[in-house]
């Protein structure tokens, strides 16, 4: 995801020498500053120093340590903190670091590596109109951005955009598979499962009608959608997404409990 924010950060027109990447793994260090010609370090208080925005683009399970390493840094500076670290609280982020400071949470998702992310923040109370630009900014050089006003929402929107390609590559396996055990060749199958999902996708995000509407228009009495769509139904599939998004969103809230234990 970091990486797909640097992308994204560069081709909407950011500074190189704006940019400065911490990370621990000399290979992955060195492949960056091939990549995109900006400036890495393996001391996150080396890069952090001067900047005026933080990103933490760190696994939930390391953020705590991450942090509290960070904190005196960050008393000094007091930069606008946007995290995209999933489950874990602002007001935890900002304890961590020793309190008092503006706080963005990002939840974006994996297709912001081709610039078609999808991305909600939140932002505690310290975060002003210049700090909500700024990471608008941000996060919409990989896709589009919407606003949370309930922090409590974000384990739905991490179980909902955040996981849910993982959904969309599932079902995309089970027709190419289903299509492939009635005999069509697996090339074949992928090709049209893979441009039928791009294309449903469009068709929802530009026609303007909602997903109900568009499914009953695809839908002839008696057709075979309609022999397709009842044995969904009959199969519980509403029921199992309920309950898988609401399995993930509960793992998102269990993150934060998690961390708060972390050495």
């Amino acid at each position: 995801m970091a990486r797909a924010l640097i992308g994204g950060l560069l081709r909407s027109g950011a500074p190189i020498a704006s940019l400065r990447v911490s990370e621990p793994r000399a290979e992955t260090r060195a492949a960056l500053a091939h990549e995109f010609g900006i400036a890495t370090y393996a001391d996150n208080v080396a890069a952090a120093s001067g900047a005026g925005l933080w990103v933490l683009a760190v696994k939930p399970q390391v953020l705590r340590a991450v942090c509290e390493a960070l904190a005196p840094l960050a008393q000094r500076q007091r930069p606008l903190l946007l995290s995209i670290a999933a489950g874990i609280r602002g007001d935890q982020i900002e304890r961590w670091l020793g309190g008092d400071l503006a706080v963005v949470r990002a939840m974006p998702n994996t297709p912001a590596l081709l610039g078609a992310g999808a991305t909600a923040l939140h932002a505690n109370a310290r975060v002003d109109g210049t700090g909500r630009a700024q990471a608008t900014a941000v996060m919409q050089a990989t896709g589009v951005t919407c606003w949370i006003d309930d922090e409590v929402q974000m384990d739905v929107v991490t179980a909902l955009s955040g996981s849910g390609p993982a959904y969309f590559f599932l079902l995309a396996e089970a027709l190419q598979a289903a299509a492939a055990e009635l005999g069509l060749p697996p090339a074949t199958a992928r090709l049209l499962a893979a441009q039928t999902c791009l294309g449903a996708g469009r068709m929802l995000r530009e026609d303007g009608a909602d997903a109900a509407a568009l499914r009953q228009r695809v839908t002839s009495p008696g057709g075979t959608t309609a022999a397709a769509l009842d044995a969904f139904d009959r199969g519980g599939f509403g029921a199992l997404v309920t309950r898988a998004v609401r399995a993930a969103a509960q793992r998102a809230a269990e993150l934060s409990v998690q961390a708060e234990a972390a050495p």
